[in-house]
């Protein structure tokens, strides 16, 4: 059986789907002109026309056709045979064609084809117009419109310029089968009359039904739409349904109100069965140099016992989102985003926001709301960015997380080379405050540090957390200036000699809360000024071989850095270099760490070797492996500072781990890359990452692998490794499947999975999805999984509705 056109040949399977969502059929009754929250599948281009351009208003005829038939005497033309005939960017073919001068009248029959100015084209056995086309009729009408939607009836009457009449009408956007054109469409609505109001872009079906492969499954004796030119319009938009343990069954049904061109509004009210009515609302501006929305969620809860225990055991629940960005000039932007919440759990618990889709936790679980104020500037060298933030945490550690008061970067490269080199320079300015000190457990025996001051206590606390944030506050300004310049011998070596110089002033105010001495940190008030100055020269000798299949590239690197000890190592508060991971990506990186709060010191060479194979026929492979060396001096990295940063990452040794790097891309359809650590000492892989990628027109899929060895001092205690898949598959032209899965290779379960399967085309999307979803849950330490059902229902350019429903906890 061909599946090119499926809606041709299995009208059984679609229609029994379409039968049970007939209730959402039944529910549309306006006006569905934005889309929906971003969903899995979406809609295949519909093979639109492009629109002519516009034509000249002349006011002259021009006929074509096998006779032509003048008559003076009634100021009547009458053309024969393969008429065409243009009049100010219409066009009209048909058997014959009566022109009326007198009554200015249009009559054409047999065959009749118009094609106005917008490219719309209709088709008809009989056709009488005026000639400014705001007046008449027309008999058995096609209509195909530029956006591909479509338009049939019995009879075309037309009134005023403005109302058009269709009598026994027919409206829909799928396209005809091309196998058997005569076939009913996937869906199409049906009325005993269907009024188009051009003034108004509004259609309106009297004693409609919809049907599906030409079998009724919806009767509405009323309903409108927009019609498809319309981007925006005042109306009802398609309902979407939910269903949660502590909420029950919901239905949202919202109202978009189209206030001017430059802003609207969007009214949703969402009715749950156990928490009653929870109220939404939308206001969205667009001004000359920027635009901004603000979102507000309101509910008295009629159940509040269903929270009891959590954060959301209270009558009122609410919150408002903003958000918010403007352009002061080519190179300037300012805006902000701002969340403000009852408690933090009542988006998740009524998914609401980021939580409409509560698949996206898959891959990536959002631990907090960012609420900031921000003035960013481009240049054409330079980087300008400054904010203050707040983070609204939705595990409930709020005085855990810190407030920036602000955070401030500049960045520049100077235009032109100071002796002979090139010159950049980059500043960071950060202050931000924490009420309570965030400790971490790196032991199987948990991290509760006590007011006790003994030396027994301290020794526990020290071996049992890390701080990862300390408490008070925290403020530190970074200056850094780089020099550096390239020079290329006769033989092709290729010497770049720099210079930095990095100055960091810090004062830290720290609250005397318990544990915190005893991570070595000094309560009180502290000032430090740290400088570092460095010389280094980097060393590249590439070989280049030409061969008929490709050029290969062989490149030996090596890298020696002169500065002093790094200052005040572990005795500072770190809160923007706590992430490094040793790899191929960072080996060559003067300073390894991963922000400005810790300085790397000491000597140190990093040396390796990078082959690159560029194919002639497309594709390329790209090779690295190195280590690095501390040459003298103090390793930064086996200091353990508050989050012992650095210690397990490969570098704390005279001689690093190995680090490698691997990637492959044959064509455009196959990626390939590959990251490892290797332990210097032993030759295990401390930590591998691979990754494929594959993309075809009718599948694509992903794999990445990840293997790490314990990190003890970090709270890894044992091996992690693990599997993320993920795929999309057309198993015919218009069936779509999807699904990931995460597989932790330790435990040896599947702990998190997604699949989806829909039907997907021009005009129609019915699509199922079910899996796992993480949340964050009160009183666990950790987020933790549920069940995840969602639905989708779309017809194209009437709406698209969803819904979700979220079952208890997994295990």
């Amino acid at each position: 059986m061909s599946m090119r056109c499926a809606r041709c040949y299995a009208p059984s399977v679609l229609a029994s789907l379409c039968v049970s969502v007939l209730g959402i059929a039944i529910a549309i009754s306006g006006a569905a002109i934005t889309p929906a929250a971003a969903q899995s599948f979406t809609y295949n281009a519909p093979h639109t026309r492009p629109k002519p351009p516009p034509a000249a208003q002349t006011g002259q005829m021009l006929v074509q056709a096998v006779e032509v038939d003048y008559d003076y005497n009634n100021s009547r033309v009458s053309a024969v045979g393969s008429v065409q005939m243009f009049y100010n960017g219409t066009s009209v073919e048909a058997d014959k064609v009566i022109y009326d001068q007198k009554t200015k009248r249009l009559h054409a029959e047999g065959n009749v084809r118009m094609t106005d100015a917008d490219g719309k084209i209709t088709y008809a056995n009989l056709l009488d117009l005026s000639d400014d086309y705001r007046d008449g009729f027309v008999d058995s009408l096609r209509m195909d419109t530029a956006d591909a939607t479509r338009m049939a009836a019995t009879r075309l009457d037309r009134s005023s310029g403005n109302y058009t009449v269709f009598q026994n009408g027919v409206y829909t956007a799928c396209a005809a089968c091309k196998d058997d054109p005569k076939r009913p469409p996937l869906w199409q609505v049906k009325g005993a009359r269907i009024i188009h109001d051009q003034t108004d872009k509004m259609l309106y079906f009297e004693d409609a039904r919809i049907e599906f492969f030409g079998v009724p499954l919806a009767y509405m004796p009323y309903f409108s739409t927009p019609d498809p030119t319309v981007k925006r319009k005042t109306g009802f938009l398609m309902p979407s349904f939910t269903n949660t343990t502590a909420n029950g069954y919901g239905i949202e049904a919202p109202f978009y109100w189209a206030i001017a061109p430059d802003y609207d509004a969007t009214i949703a009210p969402r009715y749950t069965s156990k928490q009653g009515l929870l109220l939404q609302g939308e206001f969205r501006q667009r001004l000359m140099d920027g635009a901004y929305s603000i979102r507000a969620y309101g509910i008295n809860q009629q159940d509040r016992s269903a929270y009891a225990g959590a954060p959301g055991d209270k009558d009122f629940r609410g919150g408002v989102e903003s958000k918010g960005q403007f352009a002061i000039n080519d190179k300037w932007i300012w805006g902000w985003d701002a969340v403000a919440l009852s408690d933090y759990t009542f988006l998740q618990d009524y998914r609401l926001s980021l939580y409409k889709d509560p698949m996206a936790s898959l891959l990536n679980l959002q631990t907090e709301a960012v609420s900031q104020l921000y003035l960013t500037g481009v240049g054409t060298r330079s980087f300008f960015d400054a904010r203050t933030i707040y983070y609204l945490s939705y595990s409930g550690n709020q005085s855990q997380v810190p407030v920036i008061h602000p955070v401030v970067d500049y960045n520049n490269v100077i235009k032109n080379n100071i002796v002979g080199g090139e010159f950049s320079y980059k500043t960071n300015f950060t202050s931000l405050s924490r009420d309570t000190a965030a400790f971490s457990a790196i032991t199987s025996g948990g991290c509760a540090p006590t007011s006790a001051d003994t030396a027994e206590a301290r020794k526990v606390v020290r071996a049992n957390c890390i701080l990862s944030g300390a408490p008070g506050t925290y403020t530190r300004f970074s200056a850094e200036a780089q020099w550096r310049k390239s020079y290329t011998d006769s033989f092709g070596q290729i010497f770049t000699p720099f210079a930095m110089l990095r100055v960091d002033a810090i004062d830290s105010s720290i609250s005397n809360q318990p544990g915190v001495a005893a991570m070595g940190l000094t309560p009180g008030d502290t000032q430090a000024l740290r400088v570092m100055p460095t010389v280094g020269l980097e060393y590249r000798y590439p070989f280049i071989n030409v061969q008929p299949w490709g050029t290969t590239t062989i490149e030996p690197i090596a890298q020696v850095i002169i500065r002093p000890n790094e200052t005040y190592a572990g005795k500072l508060p770190n809160e923007d270099a706590q992430s490094l991971n040793f790899d191929a990506s960072n080996l060559f990186s003067v300073d390894k760490f991963s922000g400005n709060d810790r300085v790397e010191g000491g000597g140190r060479a990093n040396v390796g070797v990078q082959a690159t194979t560029q194919f002639d026929r497309g594709g390329s492979v790209n090779v690295l492996f190195g280590q690095s060396y501390q040459l003298f001096g103090m390793n930064s990295f086996a200091v353990a500072d508050l989050t012992n940063t650095g210690v397990d990452s490969g570098l704390a040794t005279a001689k690093s781990d190995y680090v490698a790097r691997i990637n492959y891309s044959p064509n455009r359809t196959y990626t390939f890359s590959t990251r490892a650590r290797i332990d210097e000492q032993t030759s295990a892989v401390s930590r591998f990452e691979a990754e494929g990628r594959a993309s075809f027109d009718r599948w694509s899929v992903s794999l990445m692998y990840g293997n790490y060895a314990p990190q003890v001092d970090l709270g890894y205690l044992t091996r992690r490794e693990g599997l993320l898949a993920s795929g999309s598959v057309k198993v015919a032209a218009n069936w779509v499947v999807t699904g990931a899965a995460r597989w932790d290779l330790e435990a040896n379960k599947i702990n998190q999975y997604t699949i989806g399967a829909g039907y997907v085309d021009d005009c129609f999307v019915l699509a199922a999805t079910y899996g796992t979803s993480y949340a964050y849950a009160v009183g666990t330490a950790a987020p933790v999984l549920s069940h995840v059902f969602g639905f989708q229902l779309g017809l194209r350019t009437l709406g698209t509705t969803a819904a979700a429903s979220t079952g208890a906890g997994v295990q």
